[in-house]
């Protein structure tokens, strides 16, 4: 038997943790769901909520994570061109479709901002390893979106959905907004958090792009995949923390 390159993923994609199936089975799959979702009343069972039980056992704990912000482009004029029960499907479904592909990858999903979806990925020993999944999970929320779920919508003249990714690595604490420990909200606060939010607010549609702290932890075959950003038209101010210089930023050829 030929030994499978790790780093080879074109045709193959995370199903559950540890797992893989190939893409056409995955995007199958998701095209099922997409179609039931729009002509069968389908429900999701949703993906469970992990990231809140691991917010509360590590209250004002901090610790390093990659952030994935994914930012639905043109929500409004979705919006505006749908009537809302449809727009209820279909923004739910993009939802649990992505929230699913994060739990795939070992990812753990923040919360939802209306249109736009925050996740992380906690390193235990091996940060390489996580910021490869990562950069695996955003590829993967891509190839669902595009592959998966835009041609059941344009088969129904819906509008095709289209994001902005943006990714950065660095600590973040967790915080507590309240004194209720089972009760009160809890999120999470931190450089990086805010920085994958502006890098994603530079991105194109349909773009990620990973700050350095990302790219630097990246195996070589997946840097490989990514291209220095040179800013023209877009004040970009944002400097490391480390040089002092302009803070670098890939985007995924």
């Amino acid at each position: 038997m030929t030994k499978t390159d790790p780093f080879d993923i074109s045709d193959m994609i995370l199903t559950k943790p540890g797992t893989i199936v190939d893409s056409e089975t995955l995007l199958r799959n998701t095209q099922t769901r997409i179609w039931a979702s729009l002509k069968k009343d389908y429900r999701y069972k949703g993906v469970p909520d992990n990231s809140t039980k691991f917010l509360r056992q590590n209250v004002f704990k901090k610790f390093n994570a990659v952030v994935l912000y994914v930012d639905l482009v043109g929500s409004t004029e979705i919006a505006l061109g749908l009537p809302y029960e449809k727009l209820a499907i279909i923004m739910g479904a993009f939802a649990q479709e992505m929230a699913s592909t994060v739990d795939h990858h070992g990812g753990l999903l923040l919360k939802f901002m209306g249109d736009a979806i925050i996740a992380y990925f906690v390193p235990s020993k091996r940060v390489h390893f996580t910021a490869d999944q990562a950069v695996r999970c955003a590829k993967s929320m891509s190839l669902v979106i595009s592959e998966g779920i835009n041609p059941i919508l344009s088969q129904y003249d819906y509008p095709e959905l289209h994001v902005r990714m943006g990714m950065d690595y660095g600590t973040n604490i967790v915080v507590r907004y309240g004194s209720d420990p089972k009760l009160s909200h809890v999120d999470l606060m931190g450089r990086s958090m805010n920085m994958a939010s502006k890098i994603q607010s530079v991105a194109n549609a349909d773009q990620l792009l990973v700050g350095e702290d990302v790219y630097k932890l990246l195996h070589p075959r997946l840097q490989e995949e990514f291209e220095i950003v040179v800013w023209k038209d877009i004040n970009w101010k944002y400097r490391s923390l480390d040089t002092g210089n302009l803070y670098k930023v890939y985007a995924l050829k």
